[in-house]
């Protein structure tokens, strides 16, 4: 859990582009669906990607880990990242 946030703030970070600060919608709805989705619906999300198995499946080991944050803190942890995409909008 330690390194989750850092790692959440390193991603929020490449995730906005420096020349407008506008964070890409994909980025957010993908870390949105690996704190929130069940696994199922995670892996339909990547399917979009075309992305190699070896990539999914280390996507799939991150949403194992993000599973076993309790609910509520993931909930927490997606409105910190609705509020930090707000404020990068400004």
């Amino acid at each position: 859990m330690k390194l989750l946030v850092p790692l959440l703030l390193v991603a929020l970070a490449l995730g906005c582009y420096e020349a407008d600060a506008a964070a890409c919608p994909a980025f957010v709805a993908d870390s949105t669906a690996c704190l929130l989705a069940t696994k199922s619906a995670f892996r339909l999300a990547l399917a979009k990607y075309n992305a190699p198995p070896e990539a999914v499946e280390a996507k799939m080991q991150l949403k194992e880990c993000t599973d076993k944050i309790a609910l509520e803190k993931r909930q927490l942890m997606a409105a910190v990242l609705a509020q930090i995409v707000k404020e990068c909008e400004l």
